[in-house]
């Protein structure tokens, strides 16, 4: 049987980032050839537009660049993906690193100073919460 990994949509090339755009990583692509993939962007899950203002995590909740508390998108669709997870049986998480929701290990201080800090997006703690495994982008390339 396949294993079973969710993969951030923007990945494989899905324009849903902040600013509409996509990146393909072709580690990700490698990596992820025989595997059962099922792509997911908990931002535009939870409600959000492409594009859209760029979030951050400051003080426990996520706000825009322009001030706007959207803390309520990100916890929508983490919970979409962790209940897609369950649901599936998924085995694996291999996410965009640094982003407020899909950030695994490190994400921006909420200063929207390009300032990196240890901690985890919205539905990256919600996963491992659940017991799923989760890598990112930045730490597959090591690995591959």
């Amino acid at each position: 049987m396949k294993k079973k990994v969710l993969v951030s949509s923007c990945l494989l090339g899905e324009k849903c980032r902040y600013n509409g755009s996509g990146e393909e990583d072709a580690y990700v692509l490698e990596y992820i050839k025989d595997m059962e993939v099922y792509p997911v962007c908990p931002e535009v899950m939870g409600g959000m537009s492409t594009p859209r203002s760029p979030c951050e995590i400051y003080k426990g909740r996520v706000v825009s660049k322009v001030g706007e508390d959207t803390t309520d998108y990100f916890e929508s669709g983490a919970n979409m993906v962790v209940d897609l997870a369950k649901q599936e049986g998924i085995d694996l998480a291999v996410f965009k690193s640094c982003s407020p929701s899909c950030g695994c290990g490190q994400i921006y201080d909420g200063t929207f100073n390009g300032i990196l800090i240890h901690g985890d997006g919205i539905c990256v703690k919600k996963l491992k919460e659940n017991g799923i495994q989760v890598i990112n982008n930045e730490e597959l390339k090591k690995e591959v």
